[in-house]
């Protein structure tokens, strides 16, 4: 990072690495740097107290860092997190009055996740399993989600609903996988059928 094109400061940018919604913006001195890449936890130098502050010291609301990114010019930092609780002084969950809530983008933060148990293959998780198994037990696993859920379509129970319809698409996405392909490849499809 270059720190010296702004007196030793650059500006951070934070945003949440699930919802990728922008939480807020703060400025971080060489030392808040390391601190925070060291931490894991964000750090930053607050101007008017002329000292390092950990976001979260004070309300417990820290921000877990999961990436740390360098713009272009090495003059501006991008740091994805995982913030534990509002991020606002205010209490609103951004510094923008945004709501921070995972929604049908979570899917896709999703996929990434199996992707990576794919190519780390933990010992233990349920999903490396499944590769491990091969395409035809993740394509009947995909088959019986399916067939839960029908089962459950017919009665009035929204919980046992809404719980199959979660396995049948964590299974759609383990497949799509499987076989290369991204959620976003059925939505262009969905899109193009659309217009």
């Amino acid at each position: 990072m270059d720190f010296k094109k702004m007196n030793g400061l650059v500006p951070v940018v934070v945003q949440d690495a699930v919802t990728s919604k922008v939480l807020m913006v703060g400025f971080m001195n060489e030392e808040a740097y390391e601190k925070t890449r060291q931490d894991r936890r964000v750090t930053f130098y607050s101007r008017t107290r002329k000292r390092l502050w950990t976001k979260g010291e004070e309300s417990g609301n820290y921000l877990n860092v999961r990436d740390i990114m360098e713009d272009c010019d090495n003059d501006t930092l991008l740091i994805k997190v995982v913030p534990e609780g509002p991020v606002c002084h205010t209490g609103a969950d951004t510094c923008f009055s945004e709501v921070n809530k995972a929604g049908i983008d979570f899917l896709d933060q999703l996929q990434n996740i199996i992707k990576a148990r794919k190519s780390e293959m933990p010992e233990g998780s349920y999903t490396s399993e499944l590769f491990k198994s091969g395409i035809n037990r993740i394509a009947q696993k995909v088959g019986e989600e399916a067939v839960e859920l029908i089962i459950e379509s017919k009665d009035n129970n929204r919980e046992l609903l809404l719980n199959e319809s979660a396995d049948l698409l964590y299974h759609l996405l383990v497949l799509f996988t499987q076989k290369g392909y991204e959620l976003s490849d059925v939505v262009k499809i969905l899109e193009n059928r659309h217009k």
